[in-house]
């Protein structure tokens, strides 16, 4: 039998708070006693009611499911705890309680959540196929294909072992089995936290062992399917396993707050309530006290902690507009802490969480109280998560099924699909396993923007390379850089929140991700698809220059040599006029003007007029030196020499493509030089002649459309001699 628990009553390290959610936890409906299980006990031995009646012993289970569901059909439940308690009748837990008692409570927790029906009657028959007679078969005869599913999945993962000596390959089975319909795991979930509130009497040894897992996998479950009811209390009672000091000075922390004869939250929750009425705007404003492990951390940051620490203010509207008439009252009525505001309403959380969270200050002594104000709906939905959605499974169609008893439905959470493509394209177990548990480790989620408009959700700590594989796919083997916040950056720039993300891609279909792009990949979906490509073009991958990005220049000219050998010719005469009638006159090759540029002219030796961009830096120092200007104009001819600067990403071919652009645009290129690669970059320096200078945007916008190009300018005034 896989429930291995004892008597909740019995002396151990987890928390008395067990009758309940863990103190100092809120309610979060109005408080129900917790489910008796030697009441329970009794009642499941005294055999199911007569047919057509509800069980006494699923009461509880009935009256939380009618508070979310009031017209849901109770027959199933009512058959599926019938055929429970019938199949585990003489089954006994460790704690000596009858073992339906498991069955039930796990059912409880479900239905306070808000799960339909059908979740409701296969966490009944949960545990019957795995520790029973009872078949799968005999599952879905009774009950339908979807409960049949249901079971069958939770049975799967109940043979996983989720702790560090996992067999990576059963748990990507597994995975395979019961990743498509996220109810599976709520059922899981809620089994782990029934298991873990009745952990007391068990060797320590085990205790710590089962509190580990809890939290290595699935509590970052729970945290990524938003079902944070059950995460809070998972980690409080994991705090109190594995940190059995740490949670009894928290406890007394709770205790002596509990006897402050002033409370100034509830003193602040009252004068939010006087603004909102004077606004008439309805809305609930309730406190929440933070649970264990919350208090915990923030103690470690404040100490000592002041009252407004213990807890948060939460309001709770009808409307989405109303949740920003709120926000917009605090703020001009009270002293809102600015830095503390976020908008998860208008950029949701990974996991559906949705809220507005702002901050005041309390004019009498400073304190900080956090405020988080949401509608109902998403109020549900951040307590539930994926089991507030009710059942978005239609019955599947013979296209939604896979032939196998899999079935392919595309409403599942986003990061649940993501966990299933990574299993799909990761070369080996091995490498699944590891990006799973990584993935795991993430506790916060950032928000990029893409200049679009819309938006793109990254682990803390990604850069450009996980970006470019969030919104291209496998098409990101082709990016050649960045823009970030309009800059141009590279691939392994870290990325923040709110921060604006332009990739640059390239053309060439055949484009190898660079393998520097792992040590900068912190997604898995990144670093899979990395890993996938390289181990199919081996050759090419082993063979990459270190410092040039996929392949360097291949087929062009070597990029550490000038385009054309030899010095690069003087600058010819142009048609310039100068006011000393005779002068040679020639074009500075430091600024290389072009008309229509302002220009000026010095004089120099041999008696020639050099003429310069009027905001050329040798301009100024020739003035400084007291050496006087010559007066110059542009002639009738509107021919042009000009130096323009490329900067661009290494790819085969690039030389070719840029110089034919130019060439299209009616440049006769005099001399190029291309400077060796460095980061990833390779910087270009053409000096052109053109018939025409109005030309010349147009030959600076097609050289700029060459893919790979990202930037080019007009040569900038140097600070060397004429």
């Amino acid at each position: 039998m896989n429930a291995e628990a004892v008597n909740p009553a019995s002396p151990g390290p987890v928390p008395p708070a067990t009758t309940g959610a863990v103190a100092p936890s809120a309610p979060r409906r109005k408080a129900r006693p917790r489910i008796d299980l030697r009441r329970l006990g009794r009642a499941a031995l005294l055999g199911s009611a007569a047919r057509g009646r509800l069980p006494d012993a699923i009461g509880h289970v009935v009256e939380a499911h009618r508070a979310h569901h009031p017209d849901a059909d109770l027959d199933p439940l009512r058959r599926a705890y019938v055929l429970a308690e019938s199949s585990h009748r003489g089954q006994m837990r460790k704690s000596g309680e009858p073992y339906i008692t498991h069955p039930l409570a796990v059912t409880l927790i479900l239905a306070e959540l808000g799960a339909e029906t059908t979740t409701l009657t296969a966490s009944l028959l949960h545990d019957t196929v795995e520790d029973t007679d009872v078949t799968l078969d005999q599952v879905g005869e009774e009950f339908g294909a979807e409960v049949r599913y249901l079971v069958d999945g939770v049975t799967k993962l109940e043979k996983v072992d989720y702790g560090a000596a996992a067999e990576p390959e059963t748990f990507r089975k597994m995975l395979l089995a019961t990743g498509n319909d996220v109810r599976v795991m709520s059922i899981k979930l809620a089994d782990r936290l029934h298991n873990m509130r009745t952990l007391g009497v068990m060797r320590r040894e085990k205790q710590e062992r089962i509190a580990k897992v809890t939290r290595d996998v699935l509590i970052p479950l729970a945290e990524r399917l938003g079902v944070q009811a059950l995460k809070s209390e998972l980690e409080d009672l994991v705090f109190a396993v594995m940190h059995p000091e740490e949670y009894a000075h928290t406890r007394e922390l709770v205790a002596a707050n509990a006897a402050r004869a002033q409370d100034p939250l509830a003193e602040v929750a009252e004068d939010v309530r006087k603004v909102l009425r004077e606004a008439d705007i309805s809305a609930e404003v309730l406190i929440r006290p933070r649970h264990f492990v919350s208090l915990h951390r923030v103690s470690r940051k404040r100490d000592p902690l002041r009252g407004a620490d213990f807890g948060r203010l939460l309001v709770l509207v009808q409307e989405d507009a109303d949740c920003y008439a709120v926000l917009g009252e605090l703020h001009t009525c009270m002293t809102p802490v600015v830095s503390e505001f976020k908008d998860f309403i208008a950029v949701p959380k990974f996991n559906l969480y949705q809220s507005l969270h702002t901050a005041v200050a309390r004019p009498q002594d400073g304190q900080v109280v956090e405020v988080l104000v949401r509608t109902h709906q998403m109020h549900k939905v951040a307590e539930a998560g994926v089991v507030a959605l009710g059942n978005p499974y239609a019955q599947p169609t013979e296209d939604q099924s896979t032939g196998d008893g899999e079935r392919a439905d595309p409403t599942r959470p986003g990061w649940l699909s993501r966990l299933l493509d990574w299993q799909r394209g990761a070369p080996d177990p091995d490498t699944f396993w590891s990006t799973l548990r990584e993935d795991l480790a993430q506790d916060r989620e950032i928000t990029v923007f893409r200049p679009d408009g819309g938006t793109l959700g990254l682990p803390d700590g990604a850069t450009c390379v996980d970006a470019a594989y969030a919104q291209y796919g496998e098409d990101a083997h082709a990016a050649m850089g960045a823009r970030v916040n309009g800059r141009l950056a590279t691939m392994s720039t870290v990325l923040r929140d709110g921060d604006t993300v332009q990739l640059l891609m390239g053309q060439d279909p055949a484009s190898e991700p660079s393998r520097e792009w792992l040590e900068h990949a912190r997604t898995p979906a990144a670093r899979i698809a990395i890993q996938r490509r390289l181990a199919a073009r081996p050759e090419q991958a082993s063979t990459e220059p270190e410092n040039a990005s996929r392949g360097s220049l291949a087929g062009d000219a070597p990029a550490a040599r000038p385009a054309s050998d030899g010095p690069a010719p003087r600058p010819v005469s142009a048609d310039v006029l100068a006011d000393r009638p005779g002068a040679a006159v020639r074009l500075a090759g430091c600024c290389t003007p072009v008309p229509p540029d302002e220009i000026t002219g010095f004089a120099v030796r041999g008696g020639v007029v050099t003429v310069h961009r009027a905001e050329c830096a040798v301009v100024a120092r020739m003035k400084g030196a007291g050496r006087p200007e010559v007066g110059v104009r542009w002639g009738e001819s509107t021919q042009c020499r000009v130096t323009l600067l490329a900067e661009s990403f290494g790819r085969p071919h690039l030389l070719a493509d840029l110089t034919e652009a130019m060439a299209v645009e009616g440049a006769e290129i005099v001399s190029a030089t291309v400077e060796p690669p460095d980061r990833q970059r390779v910087r270009h320096t053409y000096t052109v002649l053109l018939p025409d200078a109005a030309r010349l945007p147009g030959l600076m916008r097609a050289m700029r459309d060459v893919p790979g190009v990202y930037d080019v300018s007009r040569a900038q005034p140097q600070t060397t001699g004429v």
